[in-house]
């Protein structure tokens, strides 16, 4: 049955009818989320909130209000992600702008700013932070979220994802400190510039398997956020070897990577000459973040 079929015409459709009708239409689509994003988008169609959608199961929805969920229906069928139709998605107990111009925030990467939390503890009361390939700024952001007292520098390749980072920046109230700035990995620093702590999720998809992606990642992501090239390692190769340029002795890097990747980019980390080198794993049991101490000149 169309979305123009069922959700139109002299019906009664009442929030209960409709989500139960929407949430039948995404499972046989195999939508692994089916219910969630129902009600996400009914939520959103409608200005409510979940609790509200309970409450007021039998209120029967107008004209207007069906032709905007259709419409979203529609959206999400063609595999635009949620986080796009909604505008936003929580990361670090925080609620982010995102859209096509950036990489969506994946709960994984919260493990990333926990390790740079973690290796960082004793400096907790200042220091200095570089974020490369910040994309909408959620590492950068939610780091200094927990060290208020920290100036953050946050770079990105991408114009259109700065311009996402400054607005999350400002949605969470997190402008003091933070500097936002366009260029190539650490290409628009000053080069007088030391950091306590660098961090990075930068893309790390192997271009020959971009193709095989889900299609809400790869349809409708950046895929400059994605595509690390050959190898996978085409971006984060140059910011492990460059690092020891730019960090104090002492200093701390720490990367996201692919769920195979983190024993070759622990090697990285051992010609650049870090020490104290580990791997931490995801909630899903993933080696998803490399880090390491550089120890400085000898």
């Amino acid at each position: 049955m169309s979305v123009p079929d069922a959700v139109q015409g002299n019906e009664a459709w009442s929030i209960r009818k409709v989500l139960s009708w929407a949430t039948d239409d995404f499972r046989r689509r195999a939508n692994p989320s089916a219910r969630l994003d129902a009600e996400l988008l009914l939520a959103l169609a409608l200005g409510l909130d979940r609790i509200q959608l309970i409450v007021q199961a039998e209120r029967v929805l107008d004209a207007q209000e069906l032709a905007r969920y259709r419409d979203m229906i529609k959206r999400r069928r063609s595999g635009e992600p949620v986080a796009y139709l909604l505008g936003q998605r929580e990361f670090y107990a925080l609620a982010f702008h995102v859209d096509r111009r950036v990489l969506i925030p994946r709960p994984d990467t919260e493990t990333l700013v926990e390790v740079a939390l973690d290796r960082t503890a004793e400096k907790s009361m200042y220091g200095r932070a570089l974020d490369l390939c910040t994309g909408s700024g959620c590492v950068a952001i939610a780091f200094r979220s927990r060290r208020p007292t920290w100036r953050v520098d946050a770079v990105d390749i991408s114009p259109d994802a700065i311009d996402v980072a400054r607005e999350n920046a400002l949605r969470t109230g997190t402008t003091w400190g933070l500097r936002f700035l366009v260029g190539d990995l650490y290409a628009p620093l000053d080069e007088a510039q030391r950091f306590d702590l660098i961090t990075a999720n930068p893309p790390y998809i192997p271009s020959a398997e971009l193709a095989g992606l889900a299609a809400d990642v790869r349809d409708f992501e950046p895929r400059l956020a994605l595509d690390g090239g050959a190898s996978g390692l085409d971006v984060a190769g140059p910011i492990v070897a460059q690092a020891p340029q730019w960090l104090l002795p002492g200093g701390v890097l720490a990367l996201e990577v692919g769920f195979d990747q983190a024993p070759a980019i622990a090697r990285l980390f051992e010609q650049a000459g870090f020490e104290a080198i580990a791997k931490q794993r995801d909630l899903a049991g993933v080696e998803r973040v490399v880090s390491g101490r550089w120890r400085g000149r000898v």
